[in-house]
């Protein structure tokens, strides 16, 4: 697995048809031709994706796809209200009709005080882009090199143990994508990022005691990838360690969430603190800023500027500076996640985090380098460690939570045996209070990167 070098693509000779260039000339021909029309103000963006996947199972592939998207999406706004129209056509005739769209849409719809672009004291210009993030990898992989590295996946999952009697499939995704984005209060930027990707489902067991789970890989750049046999073995090792499974009667007691799963409450969090959420008062956590959410210990920093972060970004959707800064800090909440509109809602000030957080990080400062999961566990001591969750089951305006879950019950920190059928339920604004610890056991997910997390309490309904 050898990508080519982190770059920004000049000209269509790194898988993409379309140069930075062209794309820079369709932004400027609608903006243009927005002015022309009256609009008061507006944006352009143009953006191309393409990519591979390659799934097999069983030994056999069964499917090979390859995707490759283009877009130009044009807003116009007529004083505050705004138009939104796009078009996959790049000729100069396709590109003034959707302008005209998008500028007939602005002129017939209500007025909105919210609505327009970032102000101009917002916007990131040249001096507050960070150089190459090195965000952009392109794999020059086929079909067949795809699905070999799946099937060198799949093979060790299957040869791991005489227990794994099915499989649900291995898959490789080779992705990546490149815009230009530009709007009249002065943005004029766009960057290349790619994201790969190496997964599979082993299945351990027969009959009604089968067990299920899966593993994956994925980075921004492909040789950073762990192996296809180390990927296959721990998704096998995964759906071995569930055999027996057995229910557990409904009880009350301490629950660790691995490493994967905490990084979906830091998701709750983030959801609950969003600018949307607060100004449509459907979250939990209304009018939160300066005050304690967490334990004291919690700390949560962003940092959009982290190498090869899969949450970074030189600026956010709308062109508007983005920095490092403190989320959370001793458990308090220092920032919300806020666009242009949705701090106007609120009568705040833009975060930067329109399209999302950047590379989250949730720490304790009680955690110390030997906090591995074998530590946690015996931190937990008595209790429930989850490693799978399903459904939804969170009400962000009240915060009730409730999920299925499988994993393993613990007794004096050890592992005691597998439980499944289970379901935990709380509340946010408890769960989020009684975290224990944090173990050092970190783990990517996305734009977000916590360790295994400790609760004091959750009720498990069980038998």
């Amino acid at each position: 697995m050898t990508p080519s070098k982190s770059t920004v693509p000049d000209a269509p000779d790194r898988g993409f048809a379309y140069s930075k260039a062209f794309f820079e000339d369709l932004a400027d021909q609608a903006l243009a031709h927005a002015k022309q029309l009256g609009a008061t103000d507006a944006g352009a963006e143009a953006s191309e994706a393409c990519g591979l996947s390659v799934s097999v199972r069983k030994g056999e592939i069964e499917n090979v796809e390859r995707n490759r998207d283009k877009s130009l999406g044009i807003t116009v706004y007529s004083g505050q209200r705004r138009g939104n129209a796009s078009t996959s056509d790049f000729s100069a005739r396709a590109i003034r009709q959707t302008v005209q769209a998008a500028y007939d849409i602005a002129r017939f719809t209500a007025e909105d005080p919210a609505a327009g672009l970032p102000d101009e004291g917002d916007v990131a210009g040249p001096a507050d882009q960070p150089g190459d993030l090195e965000l952009f990898f392109p794999w020059a992989i086929d079909s067949a090199q795809a699905a070999a590295l799946a099937l060198r996946c799949e093979t060790a999952a299957m040869q791991t143990s005489k227990r794994i009697s099915n499989s649900e499939g291995a898959s490789v995704s080779a992705q990546q994508a490149h815009f230009f984005s530009a709007h009249t209060h002065g943005f004029r930027g766009g960057y290349a990022s790619s994201r790969h990707s190496l997964s599979v489902s082993p299945i351990a067991g027969k009959g009604p005691s089968m067990q299920r789970d899966s593993w994956y890989s994925s980075m921004r750049d492909a040789s950073e990838l762990a192996s296809p046999e180390s990927v296959g073995r721990y998704a096998a090792e995964r759906a071995l360690s569930r055999l027996k499974s057995r229910k557990i009667a409904t009880t009350q007691c301490a629950v660790l969430f691995e490493s994967p799963l905490a990084a979906g409450l830091l998701g709750s969090l983030v959801q609950a603190l969003s600018g949307g959420a607060l100004y449509r008062k459907s979250s939990f956590l209304l009018d939160s800023l300066g005050k304690r959410v967490l334990p004291q210990h919690i700390d949560i920093i962003e940092d959009p500027f982290v190498r090869r972060g899969k949450g970074s970004s030189p600026f956010d959707d709308e062109g508007v500076k983005v920095k490092a800064r403190k989320v959370v800090e001793a458990g308090r909440v220092q920032g919300y996640f806020l666009s242009s509109y949705s701090a106007r809602k609120l009568g705040l000030s833009t975060t930067g985090n329109a399209g999302g957080s950047h590379n989250l990080v949730l720490t304790s400062r009680h955690t110390r380098n030997g906090d591995t999961l074998d530590e946690m566990l015996r931190k937990l001591g008595t209790g429930l460690f989850v490693t799978e969750l399903m459904g939804q089951g969170v009400n962000y305006v009240t915060g009730d939570y409730s999920r299925g879950a499988s994993g393993f019950w613990v007794e004096g920190g050890q592992i005691a045996f597998p439980v499944h059928e289970i379901t935990i339920a709380g509340n946010m604004k408890g769960m989020l209070k009684g975290i224990q610890a944090v173990g050092a056991d970190s783990y990517n997910y996305g734009s977000k990167t916590v360790g295994s997390i400790l609760l004091d309490r959750l009720m498990v309904a069980g038998s």
